[in-house]
């Protein structure tokens, strides 16, 4: 007998759909605005009693005058207040089995919280605390520049490492905040004085805007206004930067000479997600080395045995982006790596993609979306990424049907504009 419930039988396999044909929606976010003009996101689900809010401050490198500074300023935050030692203050979100977090990227710079809903209103009074009150303590500036010292000293040890400081020099210059790299007496330059300049200007009195996630509270738009409604949020004075590229495109240095591994980054600069022909890249860049299925991996990996892994990628900067080669191989097979490289860019201007491999590409892409919609954190997430870009929801959506419709000629033209070898850095670190 055929075990059967509501009319399932349990004997034949359910059928299996193509993540392409998925009809994926992205929650629309509900938002407010505080009294200062502090504009707030906010996406309400999730089963669980707990919630994310994260501020983003245009607080980043992009806005220091020296190198560092914008980085530890942000590493301070709650390092110690005029009322708190930074004992204290990690206690109480302990006590309250939360976790903040912070952290600093280009152009803006961010103070995170994830807390039981419950406990939202023991804490929102210390983050603002952190936000007016930070005194950035010469004792913990101390042990900040000894710790990161000492990290940069076993860092630079590594060829990974020192290969992903020299291309984004570069693509960028050393000057530009794409580009910029950190040196032990960069650390040494640092004073309590300039860290707390800045933290008046781009945290006390910067602009900055919120994205609360998860079950909640009824009362959320309240307790944000008492909390941070009164704080200042003035514009900031738009920076524009221009990248100065290196001359020369191919490089070879040698960090250490007893190493038996290289680092190879191959990049070149590309506009960023305004740019009309962005969408389609990022769906010829998943089938050229986006995940563990492409012709990277597939070639230099599963055939040749060169690498563990190897992967491209598209820059996630907002002023402009760059596209990515990076690996790590033997050192006696890294020149091979490379030529294997610009022999897979060779192939796909040449050849068009055939119907099953692009139906592979638009599978894990899709799923890969899908994943990132799983809650209400990942849903804030993506929107975040929308806001701070400038975009708005047609970009989802157009990113969807891009996936879903780019052609094989489409790719082809894509490659032949792009994957031109002359136009790429070329770097290896041994």
């Amino acid at each position: 007998m055929i075990e059967t419930v509501k009319g399932l039988n349990r004997k034949t396999a359910p059928p299996i759909v193509d993540a392409v044909n998925f009809n994926l929606q992205l929650k629309p976010y509900k938002k407010f605005t505080l009294k200062n003009g502090v504009d707030v996101y906010t996406i309400d689900a999730g089963a669980e009693e707990v919630m994310s809010v994260e501020w983003v401050f245009y607080a980043g490198n992009w806005y220091e005058d020296k190198n560092l500074v914008a980085a530890t300023a942000n590493f301070l935050l709650k390092n110690g207040t005029r009322q708190k030692t930074a004992f204290q203050v990690n206690e109480h979100f302990e006590y309250y089995g939360s976790y903040l977090n912070r952290a600093c990227y280009n152009e803006t710079a961010t103070l995170s919280l994830h807390c039981l809903t419950r406990h939202i209103s023991e804490l929102l009074p210390v983050v603002r605390e952190l936000l007016t009150e930070s005194n950035m303590p010469e004792e913990e500036l101390a042990i900040y520049q000894q710790n990161m010292k000492q990290r940069l000293q076993v860092s630079l040890k590594k060829s990974e490492f020192v290969a992903g400081r020299l291309i984004d020099v570069d693509l960028y210059g050393e000057q530009h905040p794409y580009g910029k790299y950190s040196r032990e007496e960069d650390f040494d330059q640092l004073n309590q004085a300039e860290l707390f300049a800045f933290y008046d200007q781009y945290y006390r009195n910067g602009k900055f805007t919120m994205f609360v996630a998860g079950k909640l509270p009824d009362h959320l738009e309240q307790l944000l206004n008492d909390n941070f409604g009164d704080l200042g949020n003035k514009s900031v004075a738009e920076r524009i930067i221009t990248p100065h590229r290196a001359a020369e495109k191919k490089f070879r240095v040698t960090n250490n000479a007893e190493g038996v591994q290289g680092s190879i980054r191959i990049a070149r600069p590309f506009p960023n997600r305004h740019h009309p022909d962005f969408l389609k890249v990022q769906v010829l860049n998943s089938l050229f080395g986006g995940f563990f299925g492409s012709r990277l991996m597939s070639n230099i990996r599963e055939e040749k045995g060169y690498t563990y892994g190897i992967h491209s990628y598209l820059q996630n900067h907002i002023s402009e982006s760059a596209w990515m080669i990076s690996t790590e191989a033997g050192k006696d097979v890294c020149e091979a790596t490379i030529e294997e490289v610009y022999k897979e860019m060779q192939d796909l201007r040449e050849e068009l993609v055939d119907d099953e491999e692009l139906l592979l590409v638009r599978n894990y892409m899709m799923g890969s979306i899908l994943g990132d919609l799983d809650g209400p954190f990942q849903i804030i997430a993506r929107w975040k990424n929308i806001i701070l870009n400038g975009l708005d929801e047609n970009y989802f959506y157009n990113s969807i049907h891009t996936i879903k419709t780019i052609s094989a000629e489409e790719l082809q033209a894509m490659a032949q504009k792009y994957l031109k070898p002359e136009e790429f850095y070329e770097l290896l670190v041994v």
